[in-house]
């Protein structure tokens, strides 16, 4: 089963400890980070707590497989 990546309307955050947004989350992925690291540079902050670390990479993963699909 094949999750789909939705972005709200509304500020749903991904990082709690940085605020970061998950449409900041996602410029930052669709600029070419393709590591929490990278994410994490791109918004100006640092993991913390790193709970928010599988999220990101999760959608570093959904990103990566929809760039995939399209390119075929």
């Amino acid at each position: 089963m094949r999750r789909v990546l939705i972005v709200s309307r509304f500020p749903v955050y991904v990082c709690n400890c940085n605020a970061i947004r998950e449409r900041d989350a996602l410029s930052a992925i669709q600029s070419g980070a393709s590591t929490p690291k990278a994410v994490f540079d791109h918004c100006q902050g640092r993991a913390q707590c790193a709970k928010c670390v599988c999220d990101i990479r999760d959608m570093i993963n959904e990103v990566s497989i929809t760039m995939a699909m399209a390119a075929e």
